[in-house]
């Protein structure tokens, strides 16, 4: 559902671009409840961008018409209203809107090329309907790490006064290679009960090192609700990682995201966000354990982008065999998301995580508690030349620091894709 939030994105800056209202006539859905007296319409146009966020684009279309009926100068509203019956496959009501809007308003640039380029795909979206929203991606690369090898080639084991020095194999250096991948991923709706089935896959394989080749598959049951006046959207998901073409991971997960009845700053929103996951380890059982997060997240969305903070707390609770036993930590994030064009789309983020043991890694051996700090930076731009095609450039670059030098290392890898969505 990416589209969705861009298209949201897109349609929240009309508003703060604070599009010429021109003489309107009286609202075309006569027939459309008007809103409650006493609510106020930016509420409930909050509500609608929420809902075209989390996929439920026909909720989404009730409230954008409330919105219309009761502020029929607000821009963001008819235009959001005429995507969204586009994005539905109503290309007969779409085209009437998006008529209405240019006539009543005095539109920037980059929206009437907003406009031009829906009108361009013929509104055809209802197959989404039947058959879901799909993605797909090819990508060519390289990794100059694609083992996660050593950063130092030395490394020290014994305690107290029996430390000997040893020098790595090089085996677990770094060792770069290009690489290829396949992903495809499905949001399909269940019915109209909020819930939807999600299905991600991918295929990666490198040119040399085939022992690093990876494929994983995740498949995810969500749902969305409103208890009072709280929006939750729960996730259970269960997935499989392969390595070297052998069973390397097994994880379930359930999530939880809930965004408060609050008032907030204009432009701005903000939810919970828990996360409850087991992650089994097939061929190295030592390592399977449970985490738990807790945190928040924070967005800003300006007149062409959407900026978004996490902060999260972990814990993972390890088998009594796990080197280091149960660990404490945190993550931060902050992604940026931006339109220079109506066709060109800007990313950058910065993640980090903390981790702390709880015990000696390996007594005797490496009689430290393992303290893991890692940084990762990215970068890329998309460019759509086509409807639902789009060419996309990525650069991330991944810091692991650590107090165990045989566990540091840094990688940096360039990317190009060719993505096919919303087909």
């Amino acid at each position: 559902m990416k589209r969705l939030l861009m298209v949201s994105t897109l349609i929240f800056s009309c508003s703060t671009y604070q599009c010429a209202a021109q003489e309107t006539q009286d609202a075309p859905f006569a027939a459309t409840a008007p809103l409650a007296q006493g609510n106020d319409e930016e509420d409930v146009y909050r509500a609608a961008l929420r809902a075209l966020a989390d996929g439920r684009v026909e909720e989404a279309a009730a409230l954008l018409q409330r919105v219309v009926v009761a502020e029929p100068r607000h821009a963001g509203a008819w235009l959001d209203l005429a995507i969204t019956q586009c994005e539905l496959g109503h290309s007969a009501e779409a085209e009437r809107l998006f008529s209405s809007l240019q006539q009543r308003f005095a539109l920037p640039d980059g929206i009437i090329e907003t406009i031009a380029r829906y009108r361009a795909t013929g509104c055809g979206k209802k197959v989404v309907r039947k058959g879901g929203a799909w993605l797909m991606a090819a990508t060519r690369g390289r990794d100059d790490n694609v083992n996660q090898g050593a950063s130092d080639p030395r490394f020290t084991l014994g305690s107290g006064g029996f430390l000997t020095e040893y020098e790595l194999d090089p085996t677990f250096l770094p060792k770069g290679d290009n690489f290829s991948q396949l992903a495809v991923s499905n949001v399909r709706p269940l019915g109209s009960t909020g819930v939807s089935a999600i299905f991600q896959a991918y295929s990666r394989w490198h040119d040399t090192i085939s022992s690093q080749d990876t494929a994983s598959a995740l498949a995810a049951v969500e749902r969305t609700w409103k208890p009072g006046a709280w929006q939750l959207r729960g996730t259970a998901a269960v997935g499989y990682v392969t390595l070297d073409r052998t069973l390397y991971q097994r994880q379930q997960q359930l999530q939880l995201r809930a965004s408060p009845p609050w008032t907030m700053p204009k432009n701005t929103d903000f939810a919970f966000s828990g996360n409850l996951s087991r992650v089994e380890y097939p061929t190295r059982p030592a390592y399977d354990g449970t985490m738990a997060e807790l945190g928040g997240i924070f967005g800003y969305r300006g007149k062409r982008s959407l900026t978004q903070v996490t902060l999260t707390r972990l814990h993972d609770d390890s088998t009594d065999s796990r080197p280091g036993g149960d660990r404490n930590g945190w993550f931060g994030g902050v992604q940026w998301y931006g339109e220079a064009t109506s066709q060109v789309a800007l990313e950058g983020g910065l993640n980090w995580q903390n981790w702390r043991s709880q015990t000696l890694y390996s007594p005797g051996l490496i009689e430290t508690r393992r303290r893991q700090n890692t940084a990762t930076l990215r970068t890329a731009a998309s460019w759509r030349f086509r409807p639902h095609y789009s060419v996309v450039m990525e650069w991330r670059a991944t810091f692991n620091r650590e107090n165990i030098s045989l566990f540091q290392y840094n990688s940096h890898a360039l990317q190009l894709s060719l993505r096919w969505d919303n087909f």
